[in-house]
């Protein structure tokens, strides 16, 4: 996939130097220590040396402290956890979500090498599994919410391997450590549906033709058919 705009500001912050620590520790059996603190100039560069001050300890010590809570505060929900939520692993650096959306209306980007036009089109039911870095899709037979036994079929999109994980190509992915777990799946959803098709990885993902597919459905108000769906040999216990 390609990026239609670039929205990583909205998920990162880029952070400058400002200053910086040397710790030093005295020869001998009694390890004892000294801090300096160095301010940084415009280049980066370590200035202005002096001891660590009190004050200066204490901003040093609240930033660590808001470091922990952001770290904490991965995938924890904002409120009660959204109904479309179905399974969180709230780890910092494995976490993931499972969670389904019903068929919707969304607008849907295409190379001009594929020869079907941008536009809005209804989507299927799509089940959805992401960590910080990749995604694995799924399309539903219908709106219900899913439970462990719903069988998956392939999602009728093009980048899509045949294990439903997700190419992104040339999009940078950037999820802030401190995501709420809806911060989380919008931010995926968006990077999904915001990013150019550009290609199919793999034959057969629909019963019909899927380019065909989505130039009879972009720019009108045709329910998605359903019937163009082709099962996997999953079920959602298998994401689990």
């Amino acid at each position: 996939m390609n990026s239609v705009n670039d929205i990583t500001g909205n998920f990162g912050t880029l952070y400058l130097p400002k200053s910086a620590l040397v710790f030093y520790e005295a020869k001998g059996t009694e390890k004892t220590m000294y801090v300096e603190h160095f301010d940084m100039d415009k280049n980066g560069n370590p200035v202005n040396a002096h001891p660590l001050s009190v004050k200066e300890a204490e901003v040093l010590a609240k930033s660590l402290q808001t470091d922990e809570e952001k770290s904490k505060a991965f995938l924890k929900p904002k409120g009660i956890l959204p109904t479309n939520i179905l399974h969180i692993n709230p780890s910092n650096d494995k976490g993931k979500v499972l969670w389904y959306t019903k068929s919707q209306q969304k607008q849907l980007y295409f190379v001009d090498s594929l020869g079907i036009p941008n536009g809005k089109a209804q989507v299927p039911a799509m089940l959805w599994l992401a960590s910080k870095t990749s995604l694995t899709v799924f399309a539903l037979a219908n709106d219900r919410r899913p439970t462990e036994k719903t069988p998956l079929h392939y999602v009728p999109f093009f980048n899509i391997y045949e294990k439903g994980n997700v190419c992104m190509g040339t999009v940078s992915i950037d999820i802030k450590n401190s995501a709420s777990v809806e911060e989380f799946i919008q931010a995926w959803e968006h990077y999904f549906f915001n990013s150019y098709f550009s290609h199919s990885l793999c034959e057969n993902l629909t019963k019909t033709n899927i380019v065909n597919l989505w130039k009879d459905l972009i720019n009108t108000d045709k329910p998605f058919p359903k019937e163009t769906l082709k099962k996997t040999n999953k079920t959602l216990k298998n994401l689990l």
